[in-house]
């Protein structure tokens, strides 16, 4: 089956419709009533629940985070959803999202492994008991702080499902031609992808932690993405 231009790119698609409303739904309940809880907490925190690992893929810092990502998962999900149907489209979005909840998660991990060895277990307990009663934690000593950052400071957002989308555009479309505002240039989608994933990848690694943007669960929705179109692209009829 082949698509054409205006059959791909003329309206929405209902998954990618109803994540929309979602999040917008989600963003105005947060500024109402306040959903920090849905949030996605590291899990040794007093505040992880597991249902967040979910949650907070509907989640947003504000108008302008929102905006960026549902207008990116507007113009690359729609297309998406057209070739590969509503249900695995869905499929897609939530193993990307998850996958990028994942890797950030086993990051945090191994960084907390190595920030814990410089505490001792008798100053980690009472950081433990300080930041269980809500007071802000605040210390000159950079493991102590940084251990604070990672354990109290939750991720938000759909970003990593959403590069999860970017990357499977790019493998499906190649060599469909962007053209992007900034910078004002036109390129390919398989080189704005590799770009943009390299980007993600030197920021994660040179990211100071807890530094406000979870690169490493950017990278985690494009690994994840692309190990399900690998697996799927074995089976007959997958794409087309």
């Amino acid at each position: 089956m082949s698509y054409t231009t205006n059959t791909i790119f003329d309206k929405s698609t209902p998954v990618v419709t109803n994540i929309i409303i979602v999040n917008v739904l989600m963003l105005l309940a947060d500024n109402v009533f306040g959903l920090y809880g849905f949030a996605l907490f590291y899990p040794s925190s007093p505040f992880f629940k597991p249902y967040q690992f979910v949650t907070h893929m509907f989640m947003h810092g504000g108008i302008f985070h929102l905006i960026f990502n549902m207008y990116a998962l507007w113009m690359f999900g729609k297309i998406l959803e057209k070739i590969w149907g509503s249900q695995r489209f869905f499929i897609y979005y939530f193993v990307t999202g998850l996958g990028a909840a994942a890797i950030y998660t086993l990051v945090n991990y191994f960084q907390l492994s190595a920030i814990q060895s410089h505490i001792d277990p008798e100053t980690l307990e009472q950081m433990k008991s300080l930041m269980a009663s809500g007071r802000v934690f605040t210390n000159q000593d950079i493991y102590m702080q940084n251990w604070y950052n990672i354990v109290n400071i939750p991720v938000l957002g759909a970003s990593g499902a959403v590069f999860g989308v970017l990357l499977g555009f790019g493998m499906l479309f190649p060599n469909t031609v962007l053209r992007l505002l900034f910078p004002p240039i036109a390129l390919k989608a398989k080189y704005f992808v590799m770009i943009y994933g390299a980007i993600e990848l030197f920021l994660a690694i040179n990211n100071p932690v807890g530094g406000g943007i979870a690169h490493t669960a950017h990278l985690g929705g494009m690994i994840f993405g692309f190990i399900l179109i690998k697996l799927w692209s074995k089976k007959r009829n997958t794409f087309y």
